[in-house]
């Protein structure tokens, strides 16, 4: 999915009358709640505009959710989760976490749920073009590269290993999403590799990245978007391949927000 490949003023025809709502979770733990106010001010101006939406903050910090006018149809409830002793564990539970969400709470509320990073903004259309069963996004950084230099886990021991002749992209797992079931079956069995590593005293390269990674590798997404949908503005401007940035994630001091790296 990328620019040029879809009539936006079509695609609202279409998705508008289904009165959906739009689930959208973003975790903000610790230093990360300073990155809230820019995700939820300029998702208002761009993300999924004209649909409802329904934020799920998970932050160990109510307090600390900035209070940002959302327009009708749209609303945002907070929920508090443990401050962790190093910044890996906010990955390797977030799985967990959105799997109970959607068990006690999501699939009553919404009929399809994307799964952001905070410290992100929005700069163009983030529409319902990207609506789907189960929704990924190509890593800003791999785009350009073949498999035999994407970041998989290798380690056969891993549940998340991938051998070396399988995969087709890497994702990034800043953003997912998709229908309640679907995106719930990722975070399940992701929760139950990332379990199975511990136990043997295991954790992947990328935490839950790298599950995340094996999991499409045999579960392939039935939508991909391109990096226009997910940049990284450490790459500075974007190449001319790319025509327009929708999303993107800020330049910031990692070794400073990262309590406990």
């Amino acid at each position: 999915m990328q620019l040029g490949t879809f009539d936006p003023v079509v695609i609202d025809n279409i998705y508008k009358p289904l009165n959906l709502t739009i689930a959208t979770t973003v975790f903000a733990v610790g230093k990360y709640t300073r990155f809230l106010r820019d995700f939820l001010e300029t998702a208002e101006q761009h993300y999924m505009v004209g649909f409802k939406v329904h934020y799920y903050v998970f932050t160990d910090q109510p307090e600390q959710v900035p209070a940002v006018t959302l327009a009708p149809g749209r609303k945002l409830s907070i929920t508090r989760v443990p401050k962790f002793n190093r910044w890996q564990e906010i990955s390797l539970r977030r799985m967990e976490i959105i799997q109970t969400a959607i068990e006690e709470r999501i699939h009553k509320e919404a009929d399809y749920i994307y799964c952001l990073d905070v410290d992100m903004k929005f700069h163009n259309r983030w529409g319902p073009e990207v609506l789907d069963t189960l929704v990924a996004a190509i890593h800003p950084w791999f785009y350009q590269f073949d498999r035999k230099k994407f970041s998989y886990e290798r380690r056969p021991a891993s549940k998340a290993y991938v051998p070396v002749d399988q995969g087709d992209f890497y994702y990034m797992a800043a953003v997912f999403g998709g229908r309640i079931e679907d995106v719930h079956k990722l975070t399940k069995t992701c929760r139950e590799h990332l379990e199975e590593d511990k136990k043997n005293n295991l954790e992947a390269l990328w935490q839950e990245e790298s599950h995340f990674n094996q999991y499409l590798v045999y579960q392939k997404p039935t939508k991909l978007l391109s990096p226009e949908y997910l940049w990284d503005d450490l790459k500075g401007r974007k190449p001319n391949e790319i025509k327009l940035i929708r999303f993107s994630a800020i330049i910031k001091n990692k070794a400073e927000v990262r309590e406990n790296a």
